[in-house]
């Protein structure tokens, strides 16, 4: 059996007055969490007062119980620090995983996001 390759975890920092933004591209699993964890404290010493950390997933392939984790200590590192955490362009995989774990309240919705649970929300009234 022949197993193919698995694609880089890359984190790409962009920051700017008071939001730094991460792009999040491929798995974030039992491997990579502990990069998006460093990652998030190193920008957090870097930028010392930004008001929100955006973590965009729109490039995000996976996300396993270990990449949860990992979303789950971000929000406690920024919740600590007074830093509104979003996670901007979640897949439906993202968002069906923190609907089941309870979690998805922990994450500022990105205004796309809320409007879109609003129009499913009246859909289903």
């Amino acid at each position: 059996m022949t197993t193919l390759p698995r694609p880089p975890f890359t984190i790409t920092v962009e920051a700017g007055p008071g939001t730094v933004q991460l792009r999040l591209v491929g798995d974030l699993d039992y491997e990579t969490s502990d990069e998006l964890v460093r990652q998030v404290e190193e920008c957090l010493a870097d930028h010392p007062h930004p008001r929100d950390l955006r973590l965009n997933c729109a490039q995000l392939q996976l996300c396993d119980s270990m990449g949860v984790s990992a979303l789950l200590l971000t929000h406690r590192r920024t919740d600590a620090r007074g830093v509104r955490l979003h996670l901007d362009n979640p897949p439906s995989f993202l968002e069906r995983i923190l609907e089941i774990t309870g979690t998805r309240q922990l994450f500022m919705p990105a205004a796309g996001t809320h409007r879109a649970e609003s129009a499913h929300t009246d859909e289903s009234s």
